[in-house]
């Protein structure tokens, strides 16, 4: 039986606390899907990060709540059918959207100071878990600022203020998730596995296309050419370079925008294909094996998922899980980076 040092105990108690933030992240990156596909991030024109953890307490709070509400563009536009009651039922996804990224903050904090304190973490490693957490309450900015171009004139959030939440959400995901691996899996050689660069290629393709899907998300373009493989009667759609100039139409025009996300989700599921056909013919250990087997299903299930929103106009389940499911599928290519990057 092997016998862990204090070393790697150290290491492996990090690692765990850091994945316990990444299962978080994921959480806060479905449950932030919810809120968009039901329009519920309007629903809170406000943002107190001190003092807004806690909800509406009593009835005139929330008729203080839903009247600040009434005066929104939301509101004044789509939603003045509504009561107190109705609004309750959008507020609390966006409410516990929120209090969940207050969680977070505290899940990193708090445990963060504890290992620092007792040596965990090296003086040298300090900035690296600092940076974390900057990043995180910059994400929170973020969120808001987003929120705000939704509530100005036309009650939708801009398309690239959502990708960028969205996008800067994976880097964090994504920064935890390499240094947890990390102190799990330390490098033990100096070379480079012959077949890195095609797994990181693969990473960014994958990574693009989740890109273009945020922008998809941000202007509706599910609700359009709801039928796969062709776009209605077309194969390539007509109006693809109507707005001027030409570079806008591939994050303006709802049609470009779609048809450019079926082109690169196609090309990603190919890429997977013939990366595992590659990767079953070479000599690997087998965690890194499990690894390529679940990248390939996880793809097909990605496809799944994203034709079935797509045929079915974008139902909530369905369209939470397409994020849900780019994000495991993300997560699998950068532990197949991190597994190749030395060997």
């Amino acid at each position: 039986m092997n016998t862990l040092t204090i070393e790697q105990v150290r290491n492996q108690r990090v690692a765990r606390w850091l994945l316990i933030c990444c299962a978080l992240v994921f959480a806060m990156v479905v449950l932030g899907g919810f809120t968009r596909l039901t329009e519920s991030g309007l629903s809170m024109v406000d943002w107190r990060p001190a003092t807004g953890w806690l909800p509406p307490l009593s009835d005139a709070a929330w008729d203080q709540e839903f009247s600040r509400y009434q005066q929104s563009p939301q509101y004044l536009k789509s939603n003045s059918h509504m009561n107190v009651h109705d609004f309750k039922g959008i507020f609390w996804l966006e409410y516990l959207h929120r209090l969940l990224g207050r969680i977070i903050g505290l899940a990193f904090l708090l445990p963060f100071l504890y290992f620092a304190a007792r040596g965990y973490i090296r003086r040298s490693e300090t900035p690296k878990f600092t940076l974390m957490f900057v990043l995180g309450g910059l994400q929170g900015v973020l969120g808001w600022y987003m929120v705000k171009s939704g509530l100005v004139d036309n009650p939708a959030v801009s398309q690239y203020r959502l990708t960028a939440h969205l996008v800067a959400a994976f880097m964090i995901y994504g920064f935890m998730l390499w240094v947890a691996l990390s102190r799990l899996y330390p490098a033990e050689g100096r070379s480079v596995h012959p077949l890195f660069g095609r797994t990181l290629a693969l990473s960014v393709l994958i990574l693009v296309t989740i890109i273009s899907g945020g922008f998809v998300a941000g202007l509706r373009a599910g609700k359009i050419y709801n039928t796969f493989p062709m776009m209605g009667d077309y194969w390539i759609p007509p109006g693809l370079f109507a707005l001027e100039p030409a570079w806008r139409n591939f994050f303006d025009n709802i049609a470009t925008v779609q048809f450019d996300h079926r082109v690169l989700a196609i090309t990603t599921f190919t890429m997977v294909c013939l990366y595992w056909w590659r990767m079953r013919r070479a000599e690997l250990p087998r965690r890194i094996a499990i690894g390529v087997n679940a990248l390939l299903h996880t793809a097909i299930l990605q496809v799944v998922l994203g034709i079935s929103t797509l045929l079915l106009m974008v139902p909530i389940v369905l369209g939470a899980a397409h994020q849900a499911v780019a994000m495991l599928l993300f997560t699998i290519a950068l532990y197949l980076c991190h597994s190749l990057r030395r060997v």
